[in-house]
């Protein structure tokens, strides 16, 4: 585009090409200080030289003496806006002009009158009557501080009204920023892990650079695109990266920004906008977290939000209604998508539905990939370890992975970031920073112990179960032990006998602390929570219950919404809802039988395991596999050392993990943690 284009982005602040604007007002301070002056000098009009105020009597006396200069004739002055009569005298001088001679005294003409005359014409004195008006001096006085005022509110008004976009009177505006292609420019090289949803929107980037290949057959561009995923999978970087490749105008805004105190303001900002992209078609316009705006009507608690509504129903008629803005491409973004407005969805609306879903391992390698040309990597560093070891993270945990292991290097002064960081940064991205610091009883170590003995004892000696990466009893997070497993590949579905035997393995902390110290206590909360949500799916959704069969109960949504859930009803008979918590129990209950059975008939290889721990602090899956094995560990672990808390502890993992239950992080359905 050439720079006159009127196509091309500018910035919306002419005048200072960074867009900054001084914080003082120099032409409003000049402004007040001549208003100021003019005030001044109108309190001074009047301010003539003063005489000294001399008593009749002092006067009289002064002209019996002959100290009164005959010369200069005498006035009688009444002042209009007092009535005041003064008789103004002169006294003779000597060579020094510079001293005040001259005399005021009051007098009341009306009764002294004759003796005035007497007095003056005894002495050879005549008077001059005199008429003072100040009539200009007071309305001036009166009427500049109310013009003052004026003038100063037109002043700011005025300046108020000419910053577009955020001055008292642009309330009805649009907040749509055009994004400048010359700064921080995204092209679809940095998005990484999303190969099908880059293509699709891709698409619109060639359908804008040349519209006739696409309309050679007939075919239209699609008038909207909602791009829907977790939070953190690259939505808004998509978009970014669209407004890289297309040499269009891009417009972004968030939904909030629609939403005002003021009724009326959120539509008048969607017309606004679609004026502006009108004026620059073709062109794209991303609304960021539309849900804020767009959300179903109907469903509000206590009757719906006007204005909101009426933001969507003039979003609804711009995007297609009978005045249709053409060339104007509407790109959208949200996690929310069940709670859209069936309308907002239509095709003609939004046609296409861009899913952003987490990466998979070949996903996850390109993203970090992507990260580690930013910062310094030692040589040798794989990130395939990485990449298999992090299933369920999204692409901004990842980055955050690279950006933590960066930190890490730099506050232990190395020159790159090894293998190391990495593993200790993607621990600490998922479960927090290790807490050695957390003072613990050798009680409640020893019970931490037994509790992930139980579920490594488990996890090695069931069938269906992920492999046992690592068991550490050093807290992380909320958690003050955890035991971790690492699947070998990516996971999308999960059969029966997994899940049967991943209740056995979150029972078996629980059962350890009951077979060794014959009480329990509340660290299986979180394996509680799991083991009931899994088999309640189990029984409701999946269609895993003999009892039960394949039918559905209740009306299962992965997020909640308030004000739909509160106008549904239960679609199952009570006696049906008992049947449930009966197979529930059941799943669980059998599920904790198996894992004591096994517990009881492995009780010393569950005492090798839980005094390893408590001397080691973690152990790895070879090490808990030559306990079970053999008795003993033919490769033991460095003992641990006190901990340094004046510099940073490095991860003694060596690849990634999947948490158990066995605290009170939900690791999801059975699958990677995260998914």
């Amino acid at each position: 585009m050439s720079e006159n284009d009127p196509r091309n982005p500018q910035d919306n602040n002419s005048n200072d090409p960074k867009g900054n604007e001084s914080p003082v007002n120099f032409k409003g301070l000049i402004f007040l200080g001549i208003a100021m002056l003019l005030i001044f000098v109108a309190i001074n009009m009047k301010s003539t030289k003063q005489g000294d105020l001399k008593t009749w009597p002092e006067f009289q006396k002064l002209v019996v003496e002959g100290q009164i200069d005959g010369e200069k004739p005498l006035e009688l002055t009444r002042k209009q806006e007092s009535s005041e009569e003064v008789l103004i005298a002169y006294l003779k001088t000597n060579s020094d002009e510079t001293q005040n001679n001259k005399l005021e005294i009051p007098v009341n003409i009306e009764f002294q009158k004759e003796e005035i005359s007497e007095l003056l014409g005894a002495h050879n004195l005549t008077y001059t009557p005199k008429f003072e008006s100040n009539t200009m001096s007071a309305v001036l006085i009166t009427l500049l501080p109310i013009l003052l005022i004026l003038l100063i509110l037109f002043f700011f008004f005025r300046q108020q009204m000419k910053m577009a976009g955020r001055g008292a009177m642009s309330f009805g505006k649009s907040k749509a920023k055009m994004l400048s292609m010359d700064t921080k420019k995204v092209t679809f090289k940095d998005v990484a892990g999303v190969t099908e949803a880059k293509e699709e929107v891709s698409e619109l980037v060639e359908f804008l650079k040349d519209p006739k290949k696409f309309q050679r057959l007939g075919g239209q561009i699609p008038k909207g695109v909602l791009m829907v995923g977790a939070p953190g999978t690259g939505k808004t970087l998509l978009a970014r990266a669209i407004a890289g490749e297309a040499d269009v105008p891009f417009f972004s805004i968030s939904g909030s920004d629609f939403v005002e105190m003021f009724v009326g303001v959120g539509a008048s900002r969607v017309r606004d906008m679609f004026e502006q992209g009108k004026k620059h078609a073709p062109c794209l316009i991303f609304i960021d977290e539309i849900d804020a705006v767009g959300r179903h009507r109907g469903h509000g608690l206590g009757g719906g939000h006007d204005e909101r509504e009426q933001t969507l129903n003039a979003l609804l008629v711009e995007m297609d209604g009978f005045e249709t803005q053409e060339g104007v491409i509407i790109i959208a973004a949200t996690n929310r998508p069940d709670v859209l407005d069936p309308a907002l969805l239509r095709p003609g609306r939004f046609d296409r539905e861009v899913t952003v879903g987490l990466p998979d391992v070949r996903g996850r390698h390109a993203i970090l990939e992507v990260h580690a040309k930013k910062v310094k990597m030692a040589d040798g560093v794989d990130l395939e370890i990485i990449a298999r070891g992090t299933p369920g993270y999204s692409g901004a945990e990842l980055a955050n992975v690279i950006n933590e292991a960066a930190l890490m290097a730099a506050s232990k002064n190395l020159k790159a970031i090894t293998i190391s960081e990495l593993e200790e940064a993607r621990d600490k991205v998922r479960w927090g920073k290790e807490r050695r610091s957390l003072a613990l009883s050798e009680k409640e170590k020893e019970n931490t112990a037994y509790h992930e003995a139980g579920h490594a004892i488990l996890n090695e000696l069931l069938e269906h179960t992920d492999p046992l990466h690592k068991v550490t009893i050093i807290p992380r997070g909320p958690a003050l032990g955890v035991t971790m497993f690492l699947p070998e590949e990516d996971k999308y579905t999960q059969r029966k006998f997994e899940m049967l035997d991943h209740l056995v393995v979150a029972m078996g902390g629980r059962v350890a602390e009951e077979i060794v110290f014959g009480d329990v206590t509340n660290g299986a909360g979180g394996d509680i929570k799991m083991a009931t949500d899994v088999a309640r799916k189990m029984v409701c959704q999946w269609g895993m219950s003999e009892e039960l069969g394949m039918v559905e109960y209740g009306d299962h949504q992965e997020h909640t919404f308030l004000a739909r859930d509160m106008s549904t009803t239960r679609s199952y008979s009570e006696d049906t809802a008992q049947k449930i918590d009966n197979e529930v129990k059941r799943l669980i209950d059998t599920a904790y039988n198996k894992a004591r059975e096994m517990l009881l008939s492995h009780r010393e290889q569950l005492d090798l395991i839980a005094h390893a721990l408590l001397e080691y602090e973690t152990l790895d899956a070879s090490h808990i596999k030559d306990l079970m094995d053999d008795g003993e560990m033919g490769n033991p672990p460095p003992s641990p050392t006190p901990p340094d808390f004046d510099s940073p502890k490095k991860s003694s993992s060596n690849n990634t993990e999947k948490q158990s239950a066995d605290d009170d992080i939900n690791p999801g359905d059975l699958a990677p943690v995260g998914a």
